[in-house]
C-alpha cells in the first residue's frame, strides 16, 4: 500500500473514531443542561411560558443502514399566554392554566433529507398527552400561538413556497386528550384520540359503488393530486376519536376515524370521518384533506340537521335566513390555498327545510371587500308555513313559535331582523319553487326570486308567483346598512280569481270575479311591525264580478266581515258589481281616499283609519240601498278596537239619506283616475268597475 493510501485510509477512520467518539459522547452525557436554554428561548418566542420539566435525552439508532438521531423528551408543559389569563379573569390563588402537556415524546430524524429540504421523521411516538383549549372572547384564545401582527405575517410567509417538505413514516398514539371550552360558541367538550387495532379500509367507510354526481366520480374513486405517492392502503383510517360534552347548553356527543401518518405525506389525501350530535343538531363528514401538510383543499360528503340554518352563521361565517328545522346532504369541496382566499362549493345537494324540500348548489368564496355567496336554490313543493321565520312570523301550521317575545294582544311581528351581518358578506342566489302549499284557500305556484346583497343593502328583484289563477310580481329592496332599517316594497297583482281562492268544494266558486291591484310602500324599523307601523305610500285595490255573503265571511274565518255582512245584507249571497279601494299610507296610518263597494242592492262606503304602529282601528261603513230595498240595517256601522281584538257595532246616528251615496261619489272623482288602470283588459265593457270609476268622475 502507498503511503498516499495509508494517510488516506487513516485520516478516514481518525474520521469514523472520531465520529463514533462524538456519538457516543453525545449519547452517554446528560442533555438536561441544555433544557433551561431551550425553555427560556421557545418561552420568549411563543411569548407563554414552556417548560421541558423532565429528562432531555438523545440516543442513535440505525434504520435501512441509516443511522438516526432520536431526540426525547418528558414531561413537556405549555402555559397559557398571559393576556387570556387576565381575560378570563384567574381566581385568586389558583394555578395558571395550561395549554397542553406531552408525558413522553420521542422522534428519530433522518439528518441526511435535511440536504434535500426535507423534514423526514422515521417515526413519532407520543405518550400521555393532553391539551386544554380555551376562549373567552373573538381575541383571546390559547391556541393562537402567535400575535396578530405575527399571524398577518405568517399568512403571506405561507404564500410563499418554501420548498420544504414534511413526512412521518410511522406514529404511535398512546392516548391523546384535548379539552376545547369555548365561550364564544358555548361548547365545553372532551375529546380522545386513540390508535385503532386494526386499519379500517377507506372503501368500508366511503363504500365502493357510492356516486356524487354524473361528471365526478365518488371520493374514494378520485386519482391521487399530482405528486401523491399514497396507495389506497396509505389512505385506510388508523385513529379512531370520541368526543364528549356540551354545546349551547345540550349533550354534545361525537366520534369518527382518521387516517394515519402515511396519508400526510406532501400531496397527499388524508381520510377523516366525523359525526356529531347535539339536539336535533347533527353532523356527518365523510372525506379527505388534500396535501393535509399545507392544508390545500378538501373533498367531503356532509350532512347536516338542525334546528334553525341561522344558527349556522357562528360556525361557519356564512349568513344564512332563520327556518325551521332543516336537514341537507351533498358534496362540499374546497380549494382553501386559491391565492385570493379559500373557495367553497356544496354541490348537488338534497334536503328539506321544514316540510319543503330543497335542492341545488351554492358557492362560497373568501374576497375582498367581503366574501361572496352565490348559486341556484330549487324547490320542487314549498310549504308557505316554512317562509313564516324569515318575517319573525309564527309557524301557526305546526304551531312552532320563533318569535316567544311576541305579544299577545298583536299581529304583526315583531321580531328584528338581525341586520348587522348583512355587510359581513355579498350574495347572488337565485330561487324557483314549483308547487307552494298554503293550507286549502290560497292556491300559489311558480315562485320565483333573484337575491342580491351587496354591502348589506338586499335586493329581491323579482320576487314574483303565481297566485290564484293570476300573477303577483314584486321588488323588495332592504337596506340594513340605515339604522333602523328602511325597506321599499313594490306589488304588482293582476288576474287573481276570487274562485280558486275558496275551497273547490265552495258553493260560492262559481262566478266569483277578478282582483286587480297595486302597491308602493316604503318604512323604516328592524321589524315587520316596525316597518308598517311607520310606512308612507298607497294601496290601490279592485275587485271585479265577485259575491259577497256571511258564509264567505266565515270561511276566511273573518268574524268582524261575518258581523258587518249580517248587519248588512243579512244571509243573503250579494253579488258585488265592484269593489275599489285606493288606500293612502302617511307614517303607519291608513286611512282610504276611496273604499267604495258596488253591490245590486246598495253601494257602502267605507271611511275612518287604521294606526298600524299600535294596531288600533276607527272605520266606520255607511250602506246607501238603491231603488226601496229595506235594509236589515240603515245607520252606519262601525269596527273599533285593535287588529288582534276588533270591536264592531252599530252606530248611534240619524238614518242614512237616499243621496248620500250620490254625494259620496263626488268627492271621490280625484283619486278615481289612480284606479283606472287596475281595470281588466278582459273584461271589456262588461266592467262593472269602469262604470263605477267613470261615475265617481263624473258625479
Amino acid at each position: 500500500m502507498s503511503r498516499a493510501m495509508r494517510i488516506i485510509g487513516w485520516t478516514l477512520g481518525g474520521l469514523v473514531a472520531l465520529l463514533v467518539l462524538l456519538a457516543l459522547v453525545m449519547t452517554l452525557m446528560s442533555w438536561n443542561w441544555l433544557r433551561p436554554t431551550i425553555n427560556d428561548r421557545v418561552s420568549e418566542t411563543l411569548g407563554r411560558p414552556f417548560a421541558i420539566e423532565g429528562d432531555l435525552g438523545l440516543s442513535w439508532q440505525w434504520d435501512s443502514w441509516h443511522l438516526s438521531p432520536r431526540v426525547s423528551a418528558e414531561d413537556i408543559v405549555l402555559g397559557d399566554p398571559p393576556e387570556l389569563n387576565q381575560a378570563r379573569s384567574v381566581e385568586a390563588g389558583s394555578e395558571e392554566a395550561r395549554t397542553a402537556r406531552i408525558g413522553q415524546v420521542a422522534v428519530s430524524l433522518r439528518p441526511f433529507a435535511l440536504l434535500q429540504k426535507r423534514i423526514a421523521l422515521h417515526d413519532l411516538v407520543v405518550r400521555d398527552a393532553s391539551a386544554n383549549l380555551r376562549r373567552v372572547d373573538e381575541t383571546h384564545n390559547n391556541w393562537q400561538l402567535t400575535s396578530a401582527s405575527d399571524s398577518d405575517k405568517g399568512k403571506s410567509d405561507q404564500n410563499e413556497d418554501s420548498g420544504w417538505q414534511f413526512a412521518i413514516d410511522q406514529l404511535d398514539v398512546n392516548r391523546v386528550q384535548v379539552a376545547l371550552v369555548d365561550q364564544v360558541l358555548d361548547v365545553n367538550a372532551t375529546a380522545t384520540l386513540e390508535t385503532l387495532g386494526e386499519p379500517v379500509r377507506w372503501e368500508e367507510v366511503v363504500g365502493s359503488d357510492q356516486k356524487t354526481n354524473s361528471n365526478d366520480q365518488k371520493v374514494a374513486d378520485n386519482p391521487p393530486a399530482s405528486g401523491d405517492s399514497t396507495t389506497g392502503g396509505e389512505r385506510d383510517f388508523r385513529f379512531a376519536w370520541q368526543l364528549k360534552g356540551t354545546y349551547r347548553g345540550s349533550t354534545l356527543n361525537g366520534d369518527g376515524r382518521l387516517g394515519g401518518p402515511a396519508a400526510l405525506r406532501e400531496g397527499g389525501r388524508f381520510p377523516l370521518e366525523v359525526h356529531l350530535a347535539s339536539g336535533n343538531s347533527r353532523l356527518d363528514v365523510v372525506g379527505t384533506l388534500n396535501d393535509p401538510m399545507k392544508l390545500a383543499g378538501l373533498d367531503l360528503q356532509v350532512g347536516v340537521a338542525g334546528d334553525n340554518l341561522g344558527d349556522l352563521y357562528a360556525l361557519t361565517g356564512v349568513v344564512l335566513p332563520q327556518t325551521p328545522p332543516y336537514a341537507t346532504k351533498g358534496r362540499l369541496t374546497a380549494e382553501l390555498d386559491h391565492p385570493e382566499g379559500g373557495v367553497y362549493e356544496y354541490r348537488d345537494f338534497d334536503g328539506t327545510i321544514g316540510d319543503s324540500d330543497i335542492h341545488g348548489s351554492l358557492h362560497y368564496a373568501d374576497g375582498t371587500p367581503r366574501p361572496k355567496l352565490t348559486g341556484e336554490l330549487v324547490s320542487k313543493q314549498l310549504r308557505f308555513a316554512d317562509l313564516a321565520p324569515l318575517v319573525g312570523a309564527d309557524n301557526k301550521e305546526t304551531g312552532n313559535s320563533v318569535n316567544p317575545d311576541q305579544p299577545k294582544d298583536r299581529v304583526l311581528p315583531v321580531s328584528r331582523f338581525n341586520t348587522d351581518r348583512w355587510n359581513t358578506m355579498d350574495a347572488d342566489v337565485r330561487f324557483r319553487a314549483r308547487d307552494i302549499v298554503h293550507g286549502e284557500s290560497l292556491p300559489l305556484s311558480n315562485l320565483s326570486t333573484h337575491l342580491v346583497m351587496d354591502n348589506g343593502e338586499i335586493l329581491m328583484d323579482p320576487l314574483s308567483f303565481g297566485l290564484a289563477g293570476g300573477h303577483l310580481n314584486t321588488t323588495l329592496r332592504l337596506s340594513g346598512q340605515a339604522s333602523p332599517l328602511r325597506a321599499r316594497i313594490d306589488m304588482h297583482a293582476r288576474g287573481l280569481q276570487l274562485g280558486q281562492i275558496l275551497p273547490n268544494d265552495s258553493d260560492l266558486t262559481e262566478g266569483l270575479g277578478e282582483i286587480n291591484g297595486d302597491a308602493t310602500l316604503s318604512g323604516r324599523g328592524n321589524s315587520v311591525a316596525a316597518l308598517l307601523g311607520s310606512s308612507d305610500g298607497e294601496l290601490q285595490l279592485l275587485i271585479e264580478q265577485g259575491r259577497i255573503s256571511r258564509n264567505l265571511m266565515e270561511l276566511a274565518g273573518l268574524n268582524v266581515g261575518n258581523y258587518l255582512i249580517g248587519k248588512l245584507f243579512g244571509d243573503e249571497e250579494v253579488a258585488i258589481h265592484c269593489a275599489a279601494a285606493d288606500l293612502q299610507f302617511n307614517d303607519g296610518m291608513v286611512r282610504p281616499r276611496v273604499f267604495t263597494i258596488d253591490t245590486d242592492n246598495a253601494i257602502v262606503n267605507v271611511e275612518g283609519a287604521v294606526n298600524l304602529a299600535s294596531e288600533q282601528m276607527d272605520l266606520t261603513i255607511k250602506p246607501d240601498s238603491k231603488g226601496f230595498r229595506i235594509f236589515t240595517l240603515r245607520t252606519p256601522l262601525y269596527v273599533s278596537g285593535t287588529l288582534k281584538n276588533p270591536s264592531p257595532g252599530v252606530e248611534a246616528a240619524p238614518l242614512i239619506a237616499r243621496g248620500a251615496a250620490a254625494v259620496a261619489l263626488g268627492t271621490l272623482a280625484a283619486p278615481a283616475a289612480a284606479l283606472g288602470a287596475l281595470i281588466s283588459t278582459s273584461a271589456g265593457e262588461k266592467s262593472q268597475c269602469g262604470a263605477l270609476i267613470q261615475r265617481m268622475k263624473t258625479d
